[in-house]
């Protein structure tokens, strides 16, 4: 009997150690699973760097159609700077929220590039402002429409993508109202 018993008992354990094996391989699939829809998920380095380059592009949109709204002479290039500092404020708040929950920091200060451009823009006055400044707003807006599409393509992140997509529109309206505007600023330096 106690042959029996011991016979009964390995095959016990045996089964009992090949069902533990099995779950715990079960757990560990299930692990990498989940490990890998967060890592799909999860905000690139590319990724971190196309929101950070949104941030500072908004605050030197804000800085700079704050500074237009003081200097320009041109009822449309003040118009325009106002949309600026509105729709780019309210970019930048989405943003925030947007990279809060990536874990991303978005800068607080613009980029030593659009330091220079403010403290080009703010020797000027008049005529020669409001060409200098809708000059600048036609290539830094071309070539934010050009980075946002290509990450509303190429972003890995989902909620990056879809910010990108959200923002492009209104980036692609203040090019076409910044190319409209901007040959008007030249025509009035010309003028006077």
């Amino acid at each position: 009997m106690t042959r029996i018993a011991n016979i009964f008992f390995t095959l016990l354990f045996t089964a009992a150690l090949t069902l533990c094996a099995a779950n715990a391989q079960q757990n560990q699939t299930e692990s990498s699973k989940t490990a890998m829809s967060k890592t799909s998920a999860a905000t690139t380095a590319t990724d971190t760097k196309f929101l950070r380059a949104v941030g500072q592009a908004d605050l030197a949109e804000i800085e700079l159609g704050n500074l237009a709204q003081q200097k320009a002479t041109n009822p449309e290039v003040k118009q325009f700077a106002q949309r600026m500092v509105q729709d780019h404020t309210q970019n930048r708040d989405q943003l925030k929220q947007l990279a809060e929950t990536q874990h991303v920091t978005v800068p607080d200060t613009v980029t030593a590039k659009d330091k220079a451009t403010k403290t080009e823009l703010e020797k000027l006055s008049g005529a020669q402002f409001d060409k200098a400044y809708m000059n600048d707003m036609v290539k830094d807006h071309r070539t934010d429409v050009a980075k946002v599409a290509h990450a509303s393509k190429t972003a890995q992140n989902p909620e990056v993508k879809k910010f990108a997509e959200q923002t492009l529109p209104t980036l692609r309206s203040h090019l076409k109202e910044a190319e409209k505007i901007a040959p008007q600023g030249a025509a009035q330096s010309a003028s006077r």
